[in-house]
């Protein structure tokens, strides 16, 4: 091997298989499972690497590149993805080459990785690459809900054409019952104006009953879509980007929303989550102090002495006020490299104190400390059970299913429908993950078939997913 003296410098954050899974599918073992795989690739790699394997997340798409290390032996590949700093400090030709490309980020060891497991990774991961694309949808119910959207003017538009059809046909009719007059030896009559047409008594009725029809399917398309807003995406007391938390830094969802496997709801984090890192991270990428400041004044957390403050609750508010504008004030002398504030500086502190005070206090909360009050932007009616942990722990479902892709998302909004539709067409077309699964031990009937191969599939619907009272007991 040849001498390399660069060591990578360690990035903290797990990039799993960044640059090891561009390879041949021709090239994957006959032991390769592409259903192990994909619980590998979940567990490992999709925090950073986008699940179409074309897109980038935090790192590379993973379906390009199928030649990277088809002039080297096997081994050299499982060298790299179990250590991939020894390789590059070996002076590996592939693996410092990559590593001059893609520094300072370099994957976590990954020792207990067998040939078999990354083999698996790697029939998913061109499984996936090589997969005919969907056209895109919210979820799947999605499709019905966008195409009702993209329908209503086309009902508007005929709407419009059948009202101007009748009052034509209203008018040829009027002229023609006018030359029967003529033609009968009548006296004829001043044909009707189009007001007299519209305000005719026949007329009114209709409009009336329209309405009434109108309004009452309006009345209760809005009731049942209650707190179902798609695409809704409030503004939040504090400016969290999942885009960072969740993709760039490679958090995974549950770490924050651990309630999520165990319990019926996920859970909104406490401060004292965000302060498990933000003890450490003091300055944003984004914002710089003005956000996290907020969560430290919520909490009671003083940084400048790196301490919590103790009586919190009970100090003033221009004790808290002058707390917070040392901190702010100390960080802009740091950047700025200035002795003391200068103007702007004044301003910058003014603004984030006031910034913290309209974020955290409101008329039913008017003290600074206390839990920060979010937005909550996903919510169903009353009469809707719903289970994370049933979700989660037991169906395997990604958060990114329900919740699209909020590892992109800076803002969070409402990505799905979460209509019943939705739902229902979901429990059509989920498959049960039995293999491994200690839940579904019970179906012993729908094992049998599967092994036997007269089943190819399992549905949540034959499990009595569609049955009314799983969601409305």
């Amino acid at each position: 091997m040849i001498s390399y003296a660069m060591q990578p410098k360690k990035i903290h954050f797990p990039l799993t298989l960044v640059f090891a899974l561009f390879i041949a599918s021709s090239a994957i073992s006959a032991q390769a499972d592409a259903a192990l795989g994909k619980t590998l690739f979940r567990d490992n790699c999709a925090q950073c690497h986008n699940r179409d394997m074309k897109s980038m997340l935090t790192g590379p798409a993973l379906g390009v590149g199928e030649s990277n290390w088809a002039d080297y032996p096997r081994e050299d590949l499982y060298s790299w993805i179990r250590n991939s700093s020894a390789l590059i400090a070996a002076g590996h030709p592939r693996a410092v080459e990559l590593w001059n490309q893609y520094k300072p980020t370099v994957m976590n060891n990954n020792s207990t990785l067998t040939d078999n497991d990354i083999e698996s990774i790697l029939a998913y991961v061109q499984e996936e690459y090589t997969k005919v694309p969907v056209v895109a949808s919210p979820g799947p119910g999605g499709a019905a809900e966008t195409q009702q959207s993209s329908n209503r003017l086309l009902y508007i538009i005929l709407l419009i054409v059948l009202i101007a059809v009748a009052l034509v046909l209203s008018r040829v009719i009027s002229n023609l019952n006018q030359i029967a007059h003529v033609q009968d030896g009548k006296v004829a009559t001043q044909p009707r104006t189009i007001l007299q047409m519209l305000t005719h008594r026949t007329v009114v009725a209709f409009v009336i009953f329209a309405l009434v029809i109108f309004g009452g399917y309006t009345t209760v398309n809005n009731a049942i879509a209650f707190g179902r807003q798609q695409g809704y995406a409030p503004e939040q007391p504090i400016n969290f980007s999942h885009e960072v938390h969740a993709g760039i830094q490679g958090i995974d969802c549950q770490y924050c929303h651990d309630s999520a496997r165990r319990s019926k709801h996920a859970g909104i984090p406490a401060a004292s989550t965000c302060m498990n890192c933000h003890r450490a991270v003091t300055v944003g990428s984004q914002f710089g102090t003005a956000e996290i400041t907020k969560i430290y004044a919520s909490i009671g957390f003083n940084p400048s002495t790196n301490t919590y403050i103790s009586n919190y609750e009970s100090l003033p508010e221009d004790t808290i006020k002058a707390i917070y504008e040392k901190w702010i004030s100390d960080q802009y002398k740091v950047k700025s490299g200035l002795p003391a504030l200068d103007r702007r500086g004044a301003q910058q502190v003014a603004a984030e104190w006031e910034g913290i005070k309209t974020s955290l206090t409101n008329p039913l909360k008017p003290n600074i400390p206390g839990p920060i009050e979010w937005t909550r932007i996903h919510h169903l009616p009353d009469h809707v059970y719903f289970n994370h942990s049933q979700h989660v722990n037991v169906g395997k479902i990604t958060c990114q299913q329900c919740h699209g892709k909020v590892e992109a998302m800076p803002v969070l909004s409402q990505y799905a429908p979460l209509s019943m539709g939705w739902c229902i067409n979901c429990h059509r077309e989920t498959d049960v993950q039995f293999e491994g699964n200690a839940y579904y031990d019970s179906y012993k009937r729908y094992h049998e078939e599967l092994s036997s191969g007269k089943r190819e599939r399992v549905t949540v619907e034959d499990i009595g997913g569609l049955e009314c009272q799983k969601c409305h007991y």
